[in-house]
């Protein structure tokens, strides 16, 4: 699973790999702004108390059959 983090004005940063290196990719509505080899790069970017991680949960599974709705023997 990818790590990312996104802040505002459209910016995002995830992992990448630049000429076989490990890079930060720092985004901006969708287009390439730097490939960062370090976080103080980056800070120059975007401002890193601004980014967020976005946790991306598993999907869930589909659904069988529904349940069948009974009454309580309580309230007959």
């Amino acid at each position: 699973m990818e790590r990312r983090w996104v802040g505002l004005d459209g910016y995002e940063v995830v992992g990448a790999v630049r000429a076989g290196r490990q890079v930060l990719r720092v985004r901006r509505n969708g287009r390439v702004v730097a490939d960062c080899t370090s976080v103080a790069e980056v800070a120059r970017h975007v401002d890193l108390a601004d980014l967020c991680e976005v946790i991306d949960f598993p999907a869930r599974r589909a659904i069988g059959e529904p349940a069948q709705a009974r009454t309580s023997s309580h309230h007959r």
